[in-house]
C-alpha cells in the first residue's frame, strides 16, 4: 500500500464527508437559529455580567462566550437520552457553567490540544463544573491493553495507558484566565515503552534508539495558562505558558481529536506530525479574529529524556509559526513550520525543520452518532547530523460512532530512516531510507457507568513494506491489540 493508495483513499474518503458536510451543516445551522428559550438581553460590562442573578430553572442561562450551536444537552449525561456519549450536541442549550474558549470569543469545543484548534462540533466528554469565581472540567481515561505485534521483530505486552485533564477558567483583568494540568501513568509501563512496528523516535535508556517501540508519555504533560484579552470587536490576543505545555506546531494531538482517540495505539507518523506535545517550556502569542488564528511560539526543541517523572529545565532553542482556520463548525484547517534545535539526546548535533498541514472534518449524525476523519502531512528536514535526508509522512484516520458502536481506522505512509540503526553501525541496509505503510482497523463497544463509560474493543493492523527490509519484518506482518478503557463521558 503505497502512497498513491493511501492519496487514493483519501480522495474517496474525503468528497463524501465534503458532500455530507454540506448536508449536516444545512440541518446544524437550522437548529442553531430554532430558539429554545427567550433570548437574555445583552451585556456588555463584565461586572454587570458578574452581578448578573442566576438564572431560574426555566431560563437556562447561556452566556454569549460559550454559546455552542448544535449540542444536546441531554445526550451528556443529564437526561433520559443518556448512553454515556456525547453526539449530535445543541451546543446553544448546553449548560457549560460559564466555560468558553481560552484563547478568545469562541466556543471552548474549540479547543484542542495546547493553543490547537478542532471543529467545535465534534463530541466532547467531561464533567463541567463551578467553584466560586472558577469554572471547571476535568477529563480522561485509563485503558488496558494486550498488544501482540507480528513478525521477527514483532513482541507481545500487556501494558496500561491513561491521561487525566483538570482545568479551571475565570473572568480576569477584563480578560480570561485558562489554567490546565495533565498527567499520565504511562511511565509505569517501563522506559522501553510498549510494541509497535514501524515506531520510531526518542531513547528508554538515554543510550539506545527506541526502534519498533512507542515510548511513553511523561507524568507531567502539561502544566500551563493562558491569558486571552478582547482587542476589538472579534478580535482577542493570547499568551500560553507551559511547563511542559505544547508549541503552536502541528495538528491537535491524536489523543485529543475524536478521529485519532478512538484507537488505543500512537501513529508511526508521530514524531513528523504531532510528537512536540509534551514540551519543557513553551511560550506562545497569538491573535484571534472569528475563526482565523494566528500564532508564533519559541519552546525546548530536545524531546523528553529517558527520566519519565521528572519536569526538565527549558532551553527555549526553538520556534515555530502556525495559521488555522475554522470556517465552519465542522471544519478545522491548520498549516504549521518550526525550527527544532537538536530535538533528538542520541544526536545532539542535528536540528530539524518541521512542515506541518492538516485538515479535520466533523459530522454530528445526531442520535449519539458522530464522525470524524483527519488528514494530515507532516515532513522533517534535518540537518548537521547523521540523517541528511527530508522524509515525509501522511496520515488518514477517521472513526465514526453508531449508538454504542464505533468504528475507527487509521492510514499512514512514512519514510523511515532509523528502522535499521545509523550508517556507522555497519549494517548494510543502516541510514537507509524506506517508505513503509500500515493500515489499522477496529472497533469498540461502550457500556454506560454513569459519568463514565467502559470501552470493549480490539484493532488489527497489515503493513505494506519494502522488499530490502522484508527477510527482517516479514513479507506479511499481521499485528493486533485487544483494550478495554474507562473514560469519563460526563
Amino acid at each position: 500500500m503505497r502512497i498513491v493508495h493511501l492519496l487514493a483513499a483519501t480522495a474517496v474518503l474525503l468528497p463524501a464527508v465534503t458532500h455530507a458536510q454540506d448536508m449536516g451543516g444545512m440541518e446544524h445551522q437550522h437548529r442553531a437559529t430554532a430558539p429554545t428559550t427567550a433570548p437574555a438581553p445583552a451585556q456588555t460590562d463584565p461586572q454587570a455580567q458578574h452581578n448578573a442573578p442566576a438564572p431560574t430553572p426555566s431560563a437556562p442561562a447561556r452566556p454569549p462566550q460559550a454559546a455552542m450551536p448544535g449540542m444536546d444537552h441531554d445526550v451528556m449525561g443529564h437526561g433520559p437520552a443518556d448512553n454515556g456519549e456525547m453526539h449530535g450536541m445543541d451546543h446553544a442549550s448546553m449548560d457549560m457553567h460559564g466555560m468558553k474558549g481560552a484563547l478568545g470569543p469562541y466556543s471552548m469545543m474549540r479547543d484542542g490540544s495546547g493553543t490547537a484548534w478542532q471543529p467545535e462540533s465534534y463530541p466532547m466528554w467531561a464533567i463541567m463544573g463551578k467553584a466560586g469565581d472558577w469554572s471547571t472540567m476535568v477529563h480522561g481515561f485509563v485503558t488496558l491493553i494486550h498488544d501482540d505485534q507480528g513478525g521477527p521483530r514483532g513482541d507481545r505486552k500487556t501494558f496500561s495507558t491513561s491521561m487525566l485533564m483538570g482545568m479551571g477558567q475565570r473572568e480576569l483583568g477584563g480578560g480570561t484566565l485558562t489554567l490546565r494540568a495533565m498527567g499520565s501513568l504511562d511511565p509505569l509501563m517501563g522506559k522501553s515503552g510498549y510494541p509497535l512496528l514501524l515506531a520510531t523516535g526518542e531513547t528508554a535508556d538515554g543510550r539506545t534508539e527506541l526502534v519498533d517501540r512507542q515510548h511513553p508519555h511523561d507524568a507531567f504533560m502539561e502544566l500551563a495558562a493562558a491569558y486571552s484579552h478582547p482587542l476589538g470587536r472579534d478580535l482577542s490576543g493570547f499568551v500560553y505558558l507551559g511547563l511542559p505545555g505544547e508549541p503552536a506546531l502541528g495538528p491537535t494531538t491524536f489523543m485529543h481529536r475524536f478521529s485519532g482517540m478512538a484507537n488505543p495505539e500512537a501513529p508511526i507518523s508521530h514524531h513528523w506530525l504531532d510528537s512536540t506535545h509534551v514540551t519543557f517550556g513553551v511560550v506562545t502569542a497569538g491573535l484571534v479574529y472569528k475563526g482565523l488564528k494566528l500564532e508564533g511560539s519559541i519552546f525546548t526543541g530536545r524531546e523528553p529524556d529517558k527520566n519519565r517523572w521528572d519536569i526538565e529545565r527549558p532551553r527555549m532553542d526553538s520556534w515555530s509559526v502556525r495559521a488555522t482556520v475554522n470556517p465552519t463548525p465542522n471544519l478545522s484547517a491548520q498549516v504549521s513550520h518550526g525550527f527544532l534545535h537538536s530535538p533528538e539526546g542520541l544526536h545532539p548535533e542535528e536540528d530539524v525543520r518541521r512542515t506541518s498541514a492538516s485538515i479535520t472534518w466533523n459530522l454530528p449524525l445526531g442520535g449519539n452518532r458522530n464522525w470524524q476523519s483527519t488528514f494530515a502531512w507532516g515532513r522533517n528536514d534535518p540537518s548537521g547530523g547523521d540523517h541528511g535526508y527530508t522524509t515525509d509522512a501522511f496520515l488518514l484516520d477517521s472513526a465514526i460512532q453508531l449508538g454504542r458502536w464505533t468504528i475507527f481506522g487509521r492510514a499512514e505512509n512514512v519514510d523511515k530512516d532509523e528502522l535499521l540503526g545509523d550508517e556507522h553501525d555497519g549494517d548494510a541496509l543502516a541510514g537507509r531510507v524506506f517508505n513503509v505503510s500500515k493500515l489499522s482497523l477496529g472497533g469498540y463497544h461502550s457500556i454506560p457507568l454513569g459519568k463514565l463509560a467502559l470501552d470493549l474493543g480490539g484493532l488489527v493492523s497489515k503493513y505494506d513494506l519494502p522488499r530490502d527490509i522484508q527477510p527482517r519484518y516479514g513479507s506479511d506482518p499481521t499485528s493486533f491489540m485487544l483494550f478495554t478503557r474507562l473514560r469519563i463521558t460526563g
